[in-house]
């Protein structure tokens, strides 16, 4: 499954962790996607979305 949502189009992100000592590790913060089932153009469509995206198209019913 792709980490990338089919609306907003949110990915993966990459940064460091930093420990105490200063030392630098990569790291990805992944974004929450889930598959759902949502009317698009008034038919029904399951797609990847995240839940920011799925929050927002519940409060647009």
């Amino acid at each position: 499954m792709s980490l990338k949502c089919d609306i907003c189009g949110k990915g993966s992100i990459w940064g460091h962790n930093v420990s105490h000592s200063k030392r630098h590790t990569s790291r990805r913060w992944l974004p929450n996607i889930r598959k759902t089932t949502i009317m698009l153009g008034g038919a029904s469509r399951r797609i990847k979305i995240c839940t920011r995206c799925l929050r927002t198209a519940s409060k647009t019913k």
